[in-house]
């Protein structure tokens, strides 16, 4: 692990102000502190600081007029009055530093593990700074990631963006654990959006472990913080991803939620003023969310990849709500999680029929492209006659394609289930077992035997 240098102290001398520009609050309405003093320093996105009755707290603006200012603070509103000085901080950076490895940190680079930690010596714009698009390499090649599921049917790809798309309670953020224990990258960055705060330790002790921490920085803002640093979150996540691309690092970003985070932007929006216009959602939603997915992806020249990986809960599994369509339009592929398939115990709840992984056909061979290719035509095949296979009205023998589906369901829905492979290609072999019964005995007698186990199962 990295050590902690001069460069390292030297940076936050060299950083730190003597002297900024002081306001004070003169009204307090719908959330907002309004203060006078700083309209002529201040600009959007700047950060405050704010006097409490307990010391200080921070604060972002959100609105500027050429009187006075508008101040999402940090903190609740109670204490604070007319007349509390309020200085400017200035715009919203964060440093990161390769000694952030290991470790557990707030939206503003402060350590929530008790245990010091020093900035880096290049402070970075939360914003970010575009790549050129002509310039962006493509996406690379296939991960390793320990789940059947996502080695074939649904294959992830070294600067892929994906989308995960679940209601609650349904397996999204174990899905989220595993793919952070087991897809090889060199970092792992961990954005926590609104979580509990239970969650946090949890995550950490018991899901990732000394192994798995060993290669991550985790970024949290739990339920309870304001929405400002909700936003923040996911943006200063971002900017530890791409300190680590910059230095030619194969880097695994996994933001949870962007439906928190578009929650968190729609109440800083709210609060500025915009009208909420996009089904509860303000209009920069789009742009805000399209901007955040856009900076991961490949790298260009010598820099490394961002794989990111976001969930987004979608209440009722409606995946035309804003958020979900703004991203099903703007990234990779998505992976869809369904409530009934969990209900019956299968896990990962994973709907293949509803999922696609963009990187194909390009991310396998034409053999592999032919056997996913087949997994999807039988499953297809037993969705449409469900209804009549369940119900017992469908007579074996009565379509070629449907006795096929019938008999490879079972297995194929095992091999979803899988959690445990070597690689791709035993995921592979995994998978052209599911067709070997089509080969064996008579259509109709296997088509019989499978209806007759399917309704001892149901």
């Amino acid at each position: 692990m990295a050590q902690v240098g001069f460069e390292n102290v030297l940076g936050v001398v060299e950083t730190t102000s003597v002297s900024c520009p002081v306001g004070r609050i003169i009204a307090i309405e719908d959330g907002r502190l309004i203060v006078g003093g700083l309209s002529q320093f201040a600009a959007m996105g700047d950060l405050v600081r704010i006097q409490t009755p307990d010391g200080f707290a921070r604060g972002e603006i959100v609105r500027i007029d050429d009187q006075k200012i508008a101040v999402l603070p940090d903190v609740p509103l109670e204490g604070l009055g007319i007349g509390v000085r309020v200085a400017l901080l200035g715009a919203a950076k964060l440093a990161p530093d390769d000694t952030w490895i290991g470790r557990v940190i707030d939206p503003y680079g402060e350590p929530l593990d008790n245990k010091p930690l020093l900035p880096g010596t290049m402070p970075r714009r939360l914003t970010g700074k575009p790549l050129n698009p002509t310039t962006r390499r493509g996406l690379g090649t296939r991960l390793e990631t320990g789940l059947c599921v996502f080695n074939t049917l649904l294959p992830i790809v070294r600067g892929q963006r994906l989308g995960l798309f679940a209601g609650s309670g349904v397996g999204k953020s174990t899905i989220m654990a595993m793919l952070a224990q087991r897809i090889s990258a060199d970092v792992v960055v961990i954005a926590m959006v609104g979580e509990r705060g239970r969650e946090v330790r949890e995550f950490v002790e018991r899901v990732l472990g000394p192994q798995g921490m060993a290669r991550t920085v985790i970024v949290a803002a739990t339920s309870d913080r304001s929405a400002a640093l909700r936003r923040r979150c996911a943006l200063a996540a971002m900017t530890v991803a791409e300190h680590f691309r910059d230095q030619g690092k194969q880097v695994l970003l996994l933001a949870d939620s962007i439906t928190r985070l578009a929650d968190a932007h729609r109440e800083i929006a709210v609060s500025g003023g915009e009208s909420a216009s996009l089904r509860g959602y303000p209009p920069t939603t789009a742009s805000m969310i399209t901007t955040l997915c856009e900076r991961a992806g490949p790298g260009e020249g010598q820099m490394g990849d961002i794989t990111a990986i976001f969930t987004v809960l979608v209440a009722g599994s409606d995946m035309e709500e804003p958020v979900a369509d703004i991203l099903r339009g703007v990234l990779d592929g998505h992976v869809v999680l369904d409530r009934r398939i969990a209900e019956r115990g299968r896990f990962p709840a994973i709907d293949v029929l509803r999922s696609v992984s963009r990187a194909l056909p390009l991310a396998a061979t034409e053999a592999e492209n032919k056997l996913i290719a087949e997994a999807r035509r039988m499953l297809g095949a037993y969705e449409r006659a469900e209804l009549m296979i369940q119900s017992g009205l469908y007579a074996a023998g009565s379509d070629a394609a449907i006795d096929a589906a019938i008999i490879a369901w079972p297995k194929l829905d095992q091999f979803v289930a899988q959690r445990e492979t070597q690689n791709s290609e035993a995921s592979f072999a995994s998978l052209a077992q599911c067709f070997d019964a089509k080969s064996k005995g008579t259509q109709k007698g296997n088509g019989d035997a499978a209806l007759a186990t399917m309704a001892q199962n149901q």
